[in-house]
């Protein structure tokens, strides 16, 4: 189905075609009537589906229409991150060039002068804010904003948000929202949360599902089945016979990041890393290096697992089998974008291979497994079902220790004794000494004058070994004319 065939605006389809959107993706091509009804909508699909595209226009086609008040915030986007934000808001850029319709974007981690183009957006009532959940909760709690007239109210990638800690976020700031208005709410997943979710903020939603959570037909998959130190290796061998540009490695940790950004740099490598550690302006420069080819490869955490809209990347590389199947999705989900080709290349160590199989199990398909170079060693087997026993930790190590003294026993027979009786006996010991006793009289003890400097050493050393003794069980008191007197202790 092709966008003319839709009622747009003259303004939407002069933006479509100057964008070279042509024929709708399956996502756009069911969402849109609905939307363009006015319908509450969930929309699950995949990764790289357009689903951007199918919330805009819908939106975008009611605000040119000219029925919204022009000074007040009529929409409210929500992403989970300030990548997709950006990202959001530069297709909003786009599509709006021919339009009277005003953007601004909201997200945490600038400095003060993006501060005060944010107040100035909200101020003067920009028509959309495309926002991160914790930055718009800041506005809303300083009094920046007013969200008493938004007529749409969006949220991109939700399971995400949920996966991130933002449900309660999400209410809050519904709560602030009218009630008559349209929500739409677009997920890759449609697990628990969301359903939960989708109850209590929309108006009886059509559900549109497509999909659900499968690589992209353009995609490549290989794995490597290999040991924690051959991963190295491995890189150098793939990428000399290839070129390394347009790469993404992702890793579970942002300090394996560096030190894999660091290693690869090592090998000579044009690589630039991307974690949270880096400052909004920092992660805006890699960017910006890596979408003008200044940089082949990035090596990221799972915060570009989502929300970068680059179309040309050629590799993704999973370092680290990541644990949950949903984002393999999307990290695979990077390349073949947009009808384009793709490969996707996972190496999966020892410990890794019970979490591959269960990814595909949940992809239902069977990765195709590349040999490890000989001269790097032998590889281990694939073996997902079989579990690794891990050593026993802590107490563990001594139970054993206490069963090995419990058996020896004093029969030099190897027989096992029965030590009931002994325990019992131990147990009544114990009763018997934790129960309260009666107080004894404790015996004046005399205490002999200081031995006079003639005396020898040896009866000098045993008179200060018996008070030493003495202290014990006596509270010594302040000297009185010379001599030490002490009291029994009470």
């Amino acid at each position: 189905m092709y966008f003319d065939e839709f009622d747009f605006e003259d303004e939407v389809l002069d933006a479509l075609d100057s964008m070279n959107f042509v024929k709708c993706t399956p996502i756009q091509e069911q969402t849109l009537e609905p939307l363009m009804a006015g319908r509450d909508l969930i929309g699950v699909a995949q990764t790289g589906t357009g689903k951007t595209a199918a919330y805009l226009l819908p939106v975008l086609n009611r605000l040119c229409s000219g029925e919204y008040p022009e000074d007040a915030i009529n929409c409210i986007i929500m992403a989970p991150t300030r990548e997709l934000a950006q990202q959001i808001d530069r297709q909003l850029e786009g599509f709006t060039y021919f339009m009277q319709v005003s953007s601004v974007a909201v997200y945490g981690g600038n400095d003060g002068q993006r501060y005060e183009q944010e107040l100035r957006g909200m101020s003067k009532g920009a028509d959309i804010i495309v926002a991160t959940p914790g930055r718009l909760i800041s506005h809303i709690n300083l009094g920046n904003v007013d969200l008493s007239k938004v007529s749409f109210f969006i949220l991109d990638e939700a399971d995400r948000m949920l996966d991130m800690g933002f449900c309660n976020d999400i209410m809050t700031i519904a709560k602030q929202l009218p009630k008559e208005r349209q929500t739409m709410l677009f997920s890759a997943t449609m697990p628990e949360e969301i359903r939960r979710l989708a109850k209590e903020i929309l108006n009886d939603p059509v559900q549109i599902t497509l999909a659900l959570a499968k690589p992209a037909e353009g995609i490549t998959q290989q794995a490597y089945v290999c040991y924690e130190g051959q991963k190295m290796g491995i890189i150098n061998k793939i990428f000399d016979t290839e070129s390394s540009e347009r790469v993404i490695l992702f890793a579970s940790r942002k300090t394996k990041v560096k030190e894999i950004a660091r290693a690869l740099r090592k090998h000579g490598f044009n690589v630039g890393e991307m974690h949270s550690d880096l400052s909004q302006s920092e992660r805006d420069e890699i960017m910006f290096q890596y979408k003008s080819r200044k940089i082949d490869m990035i090596v990221a955490t799972d915060i570009l697992a989502r929300g970068i809209d680059i179309d040309d990347i050629r590799i993704v590389i999973n370092f680290d089998v990541p644990r949950d199947c949903d984002d393999y999705i999307h990290r695979i989900g990077r390349t073949a974008r947009a009808g384009s080709k793709g490969r996707a290349i996972t190496f999966v160590s020892e410990d890794d291979q019970e979490f591959f199989g269960r990814i595909e199990e949940f992809i239902e398909q069977s990765v195709t497994k590349m040999e490890v170079p000989s001269e790097l060693g032998d590889a281990p087997a694939y073996e997902p079902k079989k579990r690794k026993e891990k050593p026993r930790q802590g107490r563990g190590r001594g139970k054993g220790k206490g069963e090995k003294r419990k058996n020896s026993g004093s029969n030099t027979g190897g027989e096992k004794r029965d030590n009931s009786e002994g325990r019992k006996s131990n147990t009544r010991r114990r009763k018997a000494s934790s129960a309260p006793k009666e107080p004894k009289e404790k015996p004046v003890v005399s205490v002999e004058s200081p031995k006079q400097p003639n005396e020898t050493t040896q009866d000098a050393n045993k008179e200060k070994k018996r008070r030493n003794n003495r202290r014990r069980y006596r509270k010594p008191q302040k000297k009185e004319n010379g001599n030490a007197q002490e009291t029994p202790k009470e």
